[in-house]
């Protein structure tokens, strides 16, 4: 996200060529600003964003949509996940943001597979949908972050490990940004081997008309026992679950594609148009059409 990196436009997303060297570990900028200019983009760069005196900033992680407070720390692992901090409502003349960008390969196989390195692991996978840490976290780190940039060679190495272990401690209590379905990951995430099969078939019949007697079936429970099994251990409704993974796979084609909304909103399984609208305003707080021109819009650079 520094100011002087390359860029080339697709779709009007920004993809970024960061200023990581192949040569370092991680990339810092630590900056003081007084409003967010860059626009909304993506990498393949591993991302720690910390922004302090943001209050009113929106952040946009995916199909996510969210106000800051003064202190945001959020952690992105995935090369097509969209984001970018905006200005909104933001009147602070004095914003600190740092970010660090380290490559994915920084943490090679035979080594994050160590016992050791579980905690982070966990995380790096969790963050594929962007993860924002709470502010407990953020205090956890805070000191660690302010002082990384003046830190040099090994030192620097070391601090940034402690950084991310002790990020990874609070990935239970930190909340995922972007729906599975909009940053492209289908990997069902439940230990429960009856929810995975469910999951598994939902994401390849999501256009589809599914029953929740159909998806009983297929976990090999009743309706009632099915429904309150897949609460407990999803966290949402049959019917909720349902409708994120449709409207994920909507935005994305908001995104992705000239297609109209008419056409998305039948292509990802909703039967109603002006019902497709409303359930989209409710969730992401804003129409489908000014979700799309919120992504496709220019803005400008300095």
């Amino acid at each position: 996200m520094a100011d002087n990196n390359k860029i080339m436009y697709q779709r009007q997303i920004i993809s970024e060529i960061t200023p990581l060297s192949d040569k370092d570990c991680f990339y810092i900028a630590d900056r003081y600003k007084s409003a967010f200019t860059y626009p909304i983009h993506r990498h393949r760069e591993y991302e720690l964003n910390f922004c302090e005196r943001a209050a009113g900033v929106r952040r946009i992680v995916g199909d996510s949509s969210e106000i800051i407070s003064d202190f945001d720390l959020v952690l992105i692992t995935s090369p097509d996940l969209e984001h970018t901090w905006e200005q909104h409502a933001c009147t602070s003349q004095n914003i600190r943001e740092i970010t660090i960008q380290f490559s994915p390969e920084l943490f090679f196989q035979s080594f994050i597979d160590k016992n050791q390195f579980a905690s982070i692991r966990t995380m790096f996978e969790t963050a594929k949908k962007g993860l924002v840490f709470p502010l407990e976290a953020i205090m956890k780190v805070y000191f660690l972050l302010d002082s990384l940039g003046s830190e040099k060679d090994f030192y620097a190495v070391v601090k940034f490990l402690s950084i991310l272990y002790e990020l990874s401690k609070f990935t239970g209590k930190a909340h995922t940004l972007s729906s599975s379905s909009f940053a492209k990951i289908e990997t069902p995430h439940s230990d429960s081997r009856r929810v995975q099969k469910v999951e598994n078939y939902i994401n390849i019949h999501y256009r589809e008309k599914i029953s929740l007697k159909q998806v009983a079936a297929i976990a090999g429970m009743t309706s009632v026992s099915f429904s309150r099994f897949f609460k407990l251990r999803t966290g949402k409704t049959f019917s909720d679950y349902m409708i994120d993974i449709r409207l994920g796979h909507a935005a994305r084609m908001l995104v992705d594609s000239t297609n109209s909304i008419t056409e998305i909103c039948y292509d990802c399984g909703f039967n109603n148009l002006s019902n497709f609208n409303r359930i989209f305003k409710k969730k992401k707080r804003c129409s489908p059409k000014e979700f799309r021109e919120n992504y496709h819009k220019k803005k400008v650079i300095v």
